[in-house]
């Protein structure tokens, strides 16, 4: 797909995922180069494709999702009925034909498709499997279902997000999967590492819910070393003071804190008060968390009228923690993604123009690429099949013809 060289460009991947946990570990090693094969089924297509807006125009359809296309550029689909036997015998030669086999299903399901890890061992003894699920392969709640919000509920986030006298609040989106998903890049390049200094292949066993929990890590260690249960703070935090978001011009907001008496110094003098440093309401953190309610309502003054990329550049440079809170429109300009090419625009088969998500890091001596856009639902079964399987025309009609297809 591209004339790049790129890291990864030997690795063959097999992904019997959907959704966002198994897809975006795919989309990351494709961006590198891997060649990335996406199974589905026609009669289930992946969820992404079907249930989560936005949708093109607003009209539902298995090629219109714009969820289905973020986590999914660069790879090729195909389409199997793994209900079929003749869809299970191609899905087994995908396994034979490929370096690392990704799925984000339930525990079990892939060994009743008879996809499982001692199958795929037996067809290709170096594959790589990394199965991601909510609880990892075993425990008391190993098979419980559910998506990220409630992740993210289970690992203690929310109890942490909201007002003190406030529910807990639900993270935007399915934030665990995505700490998962990145956890389990690694835990391929690794496994891919040892492959190829030994032959060995491995399964990997990666939970969703505990690779959330070092997001929590030093509420987990301040119980465990003092018996101290954390609690909601809305904006608050328990060192810097001020640390709050702050309204500007025209709806806009800036987010700001202090992290010591000398940076909180700085940001009087940019708020035209030098004399608040030694003021005694302010002079210290404990007497700034005192009269937060005071001091919010000052650096709101100076905020309310200013336009929120000013406010943060005036406070950036003297050395205060400062940035715009950007909206969504506000990320397709901002011109440190624009300067890294976060977005790169492709082509996409049935939505035209697509703003594609480049993965978060790079490689300078091999750099990565968005090689193409999400592909359309079954549309290389026949390139997968005869030219990277090398089944004959005769062959594919074949597995056509006895259901392979759906």
């Amino acid at each position: 797909m591209s004339a790049i060289s790129q890291a990864l460009s030997e690795v063959k991947v097999v992904e019997f995922g959907a959704y966002a946990a198994g897809p975006h570990i795919g989309k990351m090693l494709a961006t590198f180069g891997a060649t990335v094969v996406h199974v589905e089924s026609r009669q289930r297509p992946d969820g992404f494709r079907t249930e989560y807006p936005p949708f093109k125009d607003g009209r539902t359809g298995a090629d219109r999702s714009g969820c289905f296309a973020y986590f999914n550029d660069s790879k090729y689909a195909v389409c199997l009925d793994l209900k079929e036997p003749a869809g299970v015998e191609l899905a087994h030669r995908l396994v034979s034909w490929s370096d690392v086999m990704i799925e984000n299903m339930r525990p079990g399901v892939m060994s009743r498709l008879n996809l499982g890890y001692e199958v795929a061992r037996e067809l290709n003894s170096g594959v790589i499997m990394i199965s991601s699920c909510n609880m990892g392969q075993t425990g008391p709640r190993a098979h419980t279902p559910g998506f990220g919000s409630q992740l993210s509920a289970l690992a203690g986030f929310c109890g942490l997000t909201g007002d003190p006298d406030g529910p807990p609040m639900l993270l935007y989106g399915p934030y665990i999967d995505f700490i998962a998903s990145t956890i389990g890049v690694a835990g391929v390049l690794a496994a891919l590492d040892r492959k190829y200094r030994t032959g060995q292949g491995a399964w990997v066993d990666l939970a969703q819910y505990e690779s959330g929990l070092m997001f929590v890590a030093g509420a987990l260690l301040d119980f465990h070393s003092h018996g101290v249960v954390a609690q909601r703070a809305g904006n608050d935090d328990p060192d810097a003071a001020p640390h709050n978001a702050y309204a500007c011009r025209d709806d806009q907001w800036i987010a700001l804190s202090c992290w010591s008496d000398e940076e909180f110094a700085r940001l009087a003098v940019v708020l035209g008060q030098s004399g608040l440093a030694q003021c005694a309401q302010f002079a210290t953190a404990e007497s700034r968390k005192a009269n937060s309610g005071a001091l919010d309502r000052l650096i709101s003054q100076w905020s309310s009228n200013r336009d929120a990329s000013e406010a943060a550049a005036l406070l950036q440079n003297a050395r205060v923690h400062a940035c715009p809170v950007n909206s969504i429109a506000d990320l397709f300009q901002d011109p440190q993604l624009l300067h890294r090419h976060v977005w790169r625009r492709r082509r996409h088969g049935a939505m035209g123009d697509l703003a594609c998500y480049f993965s978060a890091f790079d490689l300078p001596d091999m750099p990565g690429d968005v090689t193409g856009a999400a592909p359309l639902l079954g549309a290389d079964n026949e390139l997968v099949f005869q030219e990277f399987l090398g089944l004959t025309a005769v062959e594919y009609a074949d597995y056509r013809k006895r259901g392979a297809f759906d």
